[in-house]
């Protein structure tokens, strides 16, 4: 038993520097400069960013701000008619895997569904245009130069 303690003290002897390098390591790591800061602000592909289309155009602060204010001002009604969507399915998906179907009802809600991805589809070309609106001359060109370039969305 004596032994059996001496070898698990011993163990956890050599054990504490390995546990408390790893952790320095990270430490390290998290004040590495700017290299491993984050994303920079506005990164593309974020939560908040731009949209995937404006790829490759460098945006001013001043029109970083639209672009901001433009996807803030919408944000309400597409997660309204996001949910709306997503209500409809499921509840089609229900009354699909009901014991009682009621066609008339399936019907009405693939018509609230197929109405709520309408708008949804609808509001993202709006988006589109006021975003474009923003862009100089130079910045749509250099937007439909990169468009080719990138696969097209999955359906």
């Amino acid at each position: 038993m004596k032994k059996i303690k001496r070898h698990l003290l011993l163990a956890a002897v050599l054990a504490t520097p390995l546990l408390t390098m790893g952790g320095a390591a990270r430490a390290d790591d998290m004040h590495g400069g700017p290299m491993h800061a984050g994303p920079p602000p506005f990164a593309r592909g974020e939560p908040g960013g731009p949209p995937p289309f404006l790829g490759g155009v460098e945006l001013t602060a001043a029109q970083q701000d639209q672009v901001f204010a433009i996807l803030h001002a919408e944000a309400p009604y597409l997660r309204e008619q996001g949910k709306l969507a997503a209500n409809a399915r499921e509840a089609l998906r229900a009354l699909a895997g009901a014991d009682q179907y009621d066609d008339a009802k399936a019907a009405a809600l693939a018509q609230d569904m197929a109405a709520a991805e309408a708008n949804l589809a609808l509001q993202r070309a709006r988006t589109q245009q006021k975003l474009r609106a923003v862009l100089t001359p130079e910045q749509r060109k250099q937007q439909a130069e990169e468009q080719p370039r990138r696969p097209p969305p999955r359906p």
